[in-house]
């Protein structure tokens, strides 16, 4: 649906608009039937369909959807630890506490509630969590772990753990380009430079560990040989950079670096791993 939109918002072409818009019943009958929502991904789900078409046409049906999202993304928030859980009940031991990396692109969602009603409590939800990540998904060295256990009795730091990458101590590829990204999207909406700081980090131990080709294997830990390369991480991540460099200053050295990175990743993309008509 997302895409859909995207191509209306760069032609004007009305059948993207009407095929998007036919999708928003399901996304109505879902959020208000609640299926499946036992998830943060509600941000992914919703910014890029109903927060869209509202953004882009003023529907109020669309704007309305969106923030019932936002109410049931802000239940699986634990203000003690100042996190939201990432998967499953939030009663369920094995997931309770449980933050990801890609939660930092489901933030967007509460941060724009905050714009339509004017109530704090999705801004405070979505820039705690961001903070958060930056502080215990985010390795002295730059590396991400993928997910990350919080006690939301104490609010105290548990371990990191992963679910998508090769080992507890390696870094998921698609993970941190989800923190490149969306940690410069939190900028966007909170102007504080911790997250372009953090970005910073994460997009340099990215492209440190690039093979010759700019596209990246499935797991960081990996730089050459025959491991399979996530086109998704490397097209995530030079939407990060670009992201990223829109919001640094024009003396900062680096700036031009990443635009040139992305660019690369893109071209590569585009010329290798696309399908050959």
């Amino acid at each position: 649906t997302g895409m859909l939109w995207l191509a209306y918002e760069i032609s004007g072409d009305e059948k993207y608009r009407k095929t998007a818009e036919i999708q928003l019943e399901s996304y109505q009958k879902r959020i208000e039937e609640r299926i499946h929502t036992q998830t943060h991904d509600l941000g992914f789900l919703y910014s890029l369909s109903c927060v869209a078409a509202y953004k882009l046409t003023g529907n109020t049906d669309a704007k309305n959807i969106a923030l019932k999202a936002a109410d049931a993304l802000m239940e699986r928030y634990f203000e003690k630890a100042g996190i939201i859980q990432a998967w499953g009940d939030v009663n369920d031991p094995g997931q309770r506490g449980r933050m990801i990396i890609d939660c930092c692109m489901n933030l967007p969602l509460l941060y724009w509630a905050t714009g339509i009603t004017g109530d704090r409590k999705y801004f405070n939800a979505a820039y705690s969590h961001a903070r958060k990540a930056a502080e215990h998904l985010v390795r002295e060295d730059a590396s991400t772990y993928h997910t990350f256990y919080m006690d939301v009795e104490t609010g105290e730091p548990r371990y990191g753990k992963t679910a998508q990458g090769y080992s507890d101590d390696s870094c998921w590829s698609r993970g941190q380009a989800w923190g490149i990204c969306g940690f410069s999207l939190s900028y966007k909406y909170t102007g504080d430079t911790v997250f372009t700081d953090v970005a910073q980090k994460l997009a340099n131990y990215f492209l440190n560990r690039l093979p010759d080709d700019y596209i990246c294997y499935w797991d960081l830990i990996f730089t050459s040989g025959d491991e399979e390369r996530d086109s998704s991480a490397a097209a995530i991540a030079a939407c990060g950079m670009l992201e990223m460099a829109k919001h640094l200053p024009l003396a900062n050295p680096y700036r031009g670096i990443y635009n040139n990175a992305a660019l690369r990743i893109i071209k590569s993309l585009t010329e290798n791993y696309t399908t050959k008509s």
